[in-house]
């Protein structure tokens, strides 16, 4: 018998043949269910590549981030715990390729592959398992004993341990047994630090060494490694460890545009059936990607000012959902199951739908300023199968995602900063809003008032669009600088000014925003630099339309502003709206929009003129400051060090920072048209964010948005907090200490 399961001709012969189906089989099956899920995904219209020059694509940093992020997991290390547990399984994996290949191949052609240096090569095999299985308990011990919200617990999430676990153990035990059997290629044991001990507890259980029952325990376990193995490879497109393969193509094929850049729509298309995404194949073929890609490791929710303010919207559960329902929609339009074997997934008798549930926010814990635990509940009690329900059938907006959640988004891009697969996850958010605006005519009743009062006074509160240039006026009878306008300029012959300031709407119209501007006005006048303003000639930046989805609004008012901006031929604009800023940086240059146009935000002038000492701020201010960074300013423009250069070269300034601030920073609520809506459910985001702000313990909330700033105050007087803590700009402060005014 012994003879039998030697490694003699015949039974060499049936272990190859063996060996070739199941591998054979497996490779079939996870090549099908790569290729459908990729047939899946070109149902999307293909991307139309942005026209923007090389210089500005970032195509030579794009590859070291992609590597960086990769093979250095720099986003998943922000994290420490989670991102050196990452770290083991992916170079584990990587280093048990080798291990699994000899493990193998010795049984299959009687010899180990000659690696060199082979002793030490065994021995880093074990330790590389060792710290793996680690790892996995350490993973199922924050899943399930420490349970951080933000991870789904059940038993699709805790497979891929049993998995990775049983691939560990199974190595483990054929070494073992590998060494019992009397096999002469097992490595001397102190190169064998773990199975020559696991060998020995054997041993003393009752399997002598050289015994039928070490071989046929060498003979199970390896086979058991095996087919665990090609398992795991069947099972993980099948997954969201689909990852493993989608995550690299996603990083490498990310954005070639500027960060935060929303696809221009072609109106005038006449073969267009609609604008916007209203089904899952109206997305592009890289957004479906995203889909596939997604790890449903909640960082994205975790962050998200919505989930974490008892909103219904989830940034992880948008992916997941429509990927759910692109491969469900995409199997029925194919007639190709996503599912190998079938009952991996079965045959649904229905499909995915979006159940009516709101976050109950008093189930929060309680005192907490934020929690992702109301949304996070909601989302997996609302999303299941009914019965009777074709995929194919099924309104992305309305039985997919709900339109609550689209009007959730603050598109402050936390969300796609913190994602270590670089998902975008805003811009379908903006495609299906651009879908219910522009084809349903559907939206809150106060962002279609703030479109109404845009489009007919290009300012959203409806105010006389010719008294838009009314605070020029007012503000030289409060500071005594005269504001020259570019109409007035030209008229005289006057040469042209170094920069434009664009008051926008909210310096324009806004009481509290003019206070910011007319101090932005003395700091320019009393560095001496020679500036003009279009006054009655600017119209609304667009910001609004576009992010709540009326694009062509944005159309109208982007190519009215470059044509004014064209006819004078202006080359420099500073402005104190991170929103107009970033429209004119990342969003005009497509509609025509000279790239050589300098656009700057006022912290930046401000920072370089006191750089260049054109500015002393000489008078002490004596304010504990906290700042907050405006999502326009920072995570989309990457604005972060300027207005803190500001605040510390003021004299008298302590400046404090909030727990979450810079690329972490959490939004104020007002971004993607919110600043003209209410919210309807939870606490409200600038409460939050002010809580936060108050736990230093601040005198003066600083920010260098007019929205921001709105927002600060708002929540101040929400928490009633406004006697002892202001909320100021960056220009402000620097007023306050350049011409020593009081500040509180």
């Amino acid at each position: 018998m012994l003879e039998w399961w030697s490694a003699d001709g015949v039974t060499a012969a049936v272990r190859w043949i063996m060996f070739a189906a199941v591998t054979g089989l497996a490779a079939v099956a996870f090549a099908t269910v790569v290729l459908r899920r990729v047939g899946y995904m070109k149902l999307g219209r293909e991307a139309e590549q942005a026209t923007i020059p090389k210089d500005e694509r970032g195509e030579q940093s794009r590859r070291p981030s992609v590597a960086s992020q990769v093979l250095g997991h720099s986003k998943l290390l922000r994290d420490i715990r989670s991102g050196v547990m990452h770290l083991i399984y992916f170079y584990g994996f990587i280093v048990l390729q080798f291990g699994a290949a000899d493990l193998i191949w010795k049984k299959l052609g009687g010899s180990p592959i000659p690696f060199p240096f082979y002793g030490q090569f065994a021995w880093s095999q074990e330790l590389t398992v060792s710290l793996v299985l680690l790892a996995v308990l350490y993973g199922g011990f924050r899943r399930y004993i420490e349970q951080l919200p933000r991870l789904k617990r059940g038993w699709k999430p805790s497979l891929v341990l049993w998995f990775i676990g049983g691939l560990m153990l199974t190595v483990l035990l054929t070494l073992s047994f590998e060494r019992l059997s009397g096999d002469p290629h097992a490595v001397a044991a102190r190169y064998a630090p773990v199975s020559s001990v696991l060998a020995d507890w054997i041993g003393k259980l009752g399997v002598p060494t050289g015994s039928l029952a070490s071989e046929a325990g060498y003979e199970l376990f390896w086979w058991l490694h095996l087919l665990v193995l090609l398992s795991f490879l069947v099972y993980v497109p099948q997954s969201k460890h689909f990852h493993l393969l989608t995550a690299p193509v996603n990083l490498w094929l990310g954005r070639n545009a500027p960060v935060g850049r929303l696809t221009p729509l072609d109106l005038e298309d006449e073969e267009a059936e609609s604008f916007g995404a209203g089904a899952i194949e109206h997305f592009s073929q890289k957004q479906l990607l995203d889909l596939y890609a997604c790890v449903e490791c909640g960082r994205c929710t975790n962050v998200c000012p919505a989930s974490n303010t008892g909103k219904l919207l989830s940034p992880m559960h948008l992916m997941t959902k429509l990927r759910d329902h692109l491969t469900e929609k995409g199997a029925a339009i194919t007639s190709k199951s996503p599912w190998i074997p079938r009952v991996m997934g079965g045959q649904l008798a229905g499909a995915h739908v979006m159940g009516a549930l709101i976050p109950e926010w008093e189930n929060s814990p309680e005192g907490s300023v934020t929690s992702i635990i109301p949304t996070m509940t909601a989302q997996k009690e609302a999303w299941g199968v009914r019965e009777g329900t074709k995929a194919e059938e099924l309104e992305l907006i309305g039985d997919v995602m709900s339109e609550e959640e689209l009007w959730a988004c603050t598109t402050c891009r936390n969300c796609e900063e913190i994602c270590p697969v670089g998902n975008e996850h805003v811009d379908k958010i903006i495609d299906m809003r651009r879908y219910l605006v522009l084809m349903e005519g559907r939206m809150p009743f106060d962002g279609q008032r703030a479109l109404q009062n845009i489009e007919r006074q290009s300012n959203p509160w409806g105010l006389p669009r010719q008294e838009r240039a009314a605070w020029i006026e007012d503000c030289e009878s409060r500071t005594g600088v005269r504001v020259r306008t570019m109409q007035e300029l030209k008229r005289a012959g006057a040469p042209k000014p170094d920069i434009v300031l664009w008051a926008g709407s909210m310096g324009a119209y806004d009481t509290r925003s003019r206070k910011v501007l007319y101090d932005l006005v003395r700091l320019l006048d009393r560095a001496g630099v020679s500036f003009a303003t279009l006054g009655a000639e600017e119209r609304n930046s667009g910001d609004t339309p576009r992010r709540i989805g009326n694009e062509l609004l944005f159309q109208e008012l982007c190519r009215e502003n470059i044509e004014t901006i064209a006819r004078y031929g202006i080359s420099r604009i500073v402005t104190a709206c991170p929103h107009t800023f970033n429209t004119f940086r990342k969003e005009y240059p497509d509609f025509g929009l000279p790239r050589d146009i300098v656009i700057e935000h006022h912290t930046e002038l401000l920072a370089r003129l006191l750089k260049d000492r054109r500015l002393t701020p000489e008078h002490l201010v004596k304010e504990r400051v906290t700042y907050h960074d405006s999502c326009y300013l920072g995570r989309y423009n990457g604005v972060y060090d300027a207005p803190r250069e500001v605040l510390k070269a003021i004299p008298g300034i302590e400046l404090e920072e909030m727990a979450r601030n810079r690329e972490n920073g959490m939004c104020c609520g007002a971004g993607g048209g919110l600043m003209w809506m209410e919210e309807q459910s939870g606490v409200r985001v600038n409460r939050a964010r002010v809580s936060q702000a108050l736990e230093v313990r601040p005198t003066v909330i600083g920010s260098a948005c007019p929205y921001c700033l709105t927002m600060m105050e708002d929540g101040l007087k929400l928490l009633e907090a406004d006697e002892n803590t202001a909320a100021r700009d960056v220009a402000e402060l620097l007023a306050a200490s350049v011409f020593g005014r009081e500040t509180a």
